[in-house]
């Protein structure tokens, strides 16, 4: 790398971090370079985890941050914009565990929103989603019309744009759970874990319910640790990623 273009790609990672998201049209303009070079230097850094590429631009999010919305004030959009690719790989994996007459249960991450979208393409005969998820509510009206959709109140948490506490999971235990999809903060060698506590508490309650358990996890999860357990690794039917 030569010391002006290395130069350059240390000035853009101070840049968007110091405005947390920018779009390629605003740093082209900003460093007065092509089209070309600003799409290489992105590609890189994004490559390199230094930055997060969303639509039409990259971010800055601190892993810490993108996850822990509830701690950081980080929004339910904020991280839906992350790791678009690696989402949607997950989620066309994860559809292909679903059967007939199946009753799902997705939690509200962003992760299972993109596996929400990916069922709206199917058509399942015979298939009930049970979620918590305000993202997914709104998505069911694309869905085929023969889907039926439970959808579980309770205090509505406005960072994770869905419905937590004990209400929500006092209508959960009135029901069954064919197949569970859920996401998490952290997967390590033993522990699946969430930095948030209200989540975890339904999460958790949706695990000892369901016949079959399934964890989505993009491949940033791994090798790190939240504060509250969801579940052992073990514990999961299977895990499905995008590496």
């Amino acid at each position: 790398m030569g010391r002006m273009k290395k130069m350059r790609t240390y000035d853009i990672i101070d840049y968007v971090k110091e405005k947390r998201r920018a779009s390629l049209t605003e740093l082209m303009e900003k460093f007065k370079v092509s089209s070309a070079t600003i799409h290489r230097d992105v590609a890189e850094l994004v490559a390199s985890g230094h930055l997060e590429r969303i639509r039409g631009g990259v971010a800055f999010f601190p892993r810490s941050m993108a996850d822990n919305a509830a701690e950081t004030g980080f929004t339910y959009l904020d991280r839906a914009t992350v790791n678009l690719a690696a989402k949607r790989k997950i989620a066309m994996r994860a559809v292909e565990l679903v059967t007939e007459g199946d009753i799902l249960f997705l939690d509200s991450s962003t992760t299972t929103a993109a596996f929400a979208e990916e069922l709206a393409k199917r058509q399942f005969t015979n298939l009930t989603i049970i979620t918590n998820s305000v993202a997914i509510m709104e998505k069911f009206r694309k869905m085929p019309r023969n889907y039926v959709l439970i959808a579980l109140g309770g205090s509505y948490d406005p960072l994770l744009n869905s419905f937590l506490g004990s209400s929500a999971i006092r209508e959960l235990e009135r029901l069954t759970i064919t197949r569970a999809f859920v996401s998490a903060f952290g997967v390590n060698d033993k522990l699946v874990t969430t930095n948030h506590e209200h989540q975890a508490g339904l999460v958790t309650r949706v695990l000892e319910i369901a016949a079959k358990r399934y964890l989505l996890a993009d491949h940033s999860k791994f090798g790190r640790t939240g504060l509250y357990r969801l579940a052992t690794r073990a514990s999961f039917d299977e895990i499905v990623s995008d590496r």
